[in-house]
């Protein structure tokens, strides 16, 4: 199958390269001519603007957005509405506000082009381990690219299946999920990546008390000197705490415990204040994953060890690097 891909970054880019170990063809376009050419050496197809990436490919046409949320997705929306004809489709696979979603489905079907809103989680593993895909939009269009979904997504791999699902859908056990209409894929995404914020919280915050379980707030007797990597590395072996993120830490962790090269000044990306504001609208208590954002607010002007946890446990899973500011912990 064919697909367009705008925006080579960290995810784009990579969804291009699995999707041509499995046979499909891509004509990709960034504002950055270098990852494009990369990309070509490897079987892909460089265009130099939107204009010419339509122009590669044929009809009916699949272009998937990799860019951030914001005015550049809509920009370039707006700009291949214009470009696209009847029948064609477009994918939004960034984190973007699920509102926006139907509405941008609406204006497009207007001109009788499709619109998926496919949330993408995998972060710059994807490559190697598939990417979990929450698809929004139309059945019919979501059946057309299954081929480019099955590609992408990670597969059954190793992971025991559940009891009891007899009958059910089995493409969700290969890890790519058709969630419901348009907004719905980013819905399903938005709240992922807020219970990411509280996950990755509590086990920032228990790394902190464990490093400091040596306090001189404690008496002498009750102080211990505690090995947190060691405890990291030991969680990760069956203990009912498992999980990718557990393994980021102990990954950042056994480079260097104290975490000097993080700062503590932790980002959030938009998707942890979108999880509170649906909570709020739909009048869902919400304490830890609110509690968890607000965390992040907080750490921009104090930071301690925890923040640098969650740093790490960011630019593992996502390649983010945050910005150096503030006071050291």
């Amino acid at each position: 199958m064919q697909l367009g891909m705008v925006g080579l970054g960290r995810m784009g880019a990579n969804i291009v390269r699995r999707l041509m170990r499995s046979g499909h063809q891509c004509v990709v376009f960034d504002r950055n001519p270098e990852p494009g050419k990369a990309l070509a050496a490897e079987g892909a197809i460089a265009a130099a603007d939107l204009a010419g990436l339509v122009a590669g490919l044929q009809a009916p046409r699949h272009v998937w957005l990799m860019l951030p949320a914001g005015a550049i997705t809509e920009a370039a929306i707006q700009e291949l509405a214009g470009l696209l004809a009847p029948g064609d489709v477009i994918i939004d696979g960034g984190n973007a506000f699920w509102k926006d979603d139907i509405r941008r489905a609406g204006e497009l079907r207007d001109k009788d082009i499709a619109y998926l809103d496919v949330g993408t989680s995998g972060g710059v593993w994807g490559l190697e381990r598939g990417y979990c895909l929450m698809i929004g939009g139309p059945k019919d269009v979501v059946e057309r690219m299954d081929p480019i979904f099955a590609a992408l997504a990670p597969g059954l791999g190793d992971i025991p299946r559940t009891p009891g699902r007899e009958g059910r859908d089995d493409r969700v056990e290969q890890g790519y999920l058709h969630a419901g209409p348009n907004g719905a894929g980013h819905f399903v995404k938005m709240i992922h990546n807020g219970i990411e914020y509280g996950m990755m919280q509590a086990i920032a915050e228990g790394f902190d008390i464990l490093r400091h379980a040596d306090s001189d707030q404690l008496p002498p007797e009750h102080r211990m000197t505690l090995d947190v990597a060691e405890i990291a590395e030991v969680w990760r072996r069956g203990s009912v705490i498992t999980s990718w993120l557990l393994d980021l830490t102990a990954t950042a962790l056994a480079a260097d415990e104290t975490l000097s090269g993080y700062s503590g000044y932790v980002e959030d990306s938009g998707e942890g204040r979108w999880t509170v504001q649906a909570a709020v609208e739909e009048a869902v208590p919400a304490e830890v994953l609110t509690a968890a954002l607000y965390t992040r607010f907080r750490s921009r002007q104090d930071h301690t060890f925890a923040e640098k946890v969650l740093s790490a446990m960011r630019k593992g899973f996502g390649g983010h690097v945050e910005p150096k500011k503030g006071p050291a912990a």
